[in-house]
């Protein structure tokens, strides 16, 4: 679970409220829900650097039942060493990755990912791991998601940057850059949690 649960409590309470939208039919129970949201909006933006106007217009274009987010990272070895991105957004690295695109599956998915991000063609073969990002030391995330890393097989391409990423390197495991919390965790990953 994350470090503060005051954020934790606000990103379930927003999931049911949502939920609670989409499926109520009763104009009072769907007012509740929305004073629901309001609150959650108002304790994620106290607990975090994002103001409640900001948090309003992101969660308003979720609809439906609220469900995790897909998150998949490229697990990619060359000699022994492992394949990490520099983010540009907080100067770190991290294992390459990203969202899952509906109507993408997780492979093609890490395969696109790790290509956009670092110019190295890869293939991928197995999961690796897979984990709930909030029961990991992360920086804290507004939404709810399950990290998935796939080992993957590089099979050419070299490095190059991209619109996210400033440089593509190897790193032997007992020799890693500083990484990104709030994409990678500094602990080995179990194989699921």
């Amino acid at each position: 679970m994350q470090a503060n649960p005051w954020f934790s409590w606000a990103q379930e309470l927003q999931a049911l409220a949502q939920s609670g939208i989409h499926y109520t039919e009763n104009v009072f129970d769907k007012e509740r829900y929305e004073k629901i949201r309001a609150i959650a909006l108002q304790m994620m933006a106290a607990q975090s650097d994002l103001p409640v106007e900001q948090l309003t217009r992101i969660f308003n274009t979720e609809e439906g039942y609220a469900t995790p987010k897909v998150d998949v990272r490229g697990v990619v070895f060359k000699d022994g060493k492992l394949l990490f991105v520099k983010e540009l957004s907080d100067g770190a690295w991290t294992l390459p990755g990203g969202w899952v695109d509906v109507n993408e599956p997780p492979s093609l998915a890490v395969e696109r990912e790790v290509f956009e991000e670092s110019g190295y063609v890869v293939k991928a073969r197995k999961i690796a791991a897979v984990y709930d990002r909030d029961c990991h030391p992360h920086t804290p995330y507004i939404f709810h998601l399950y990290k998935l890393f796939i080992l993957c097989e590089l099979v050419g391409g070299e490095a190059a940057t991209s619109i996210e990423t400033g440089g593509a390197e190897f790193y032997a495991p007992d020799a890693l850059p500083i990484l990104s919390i709030a994409r990678t965790d500094p602990a080995r990953p179990t194989d699921f949690d």
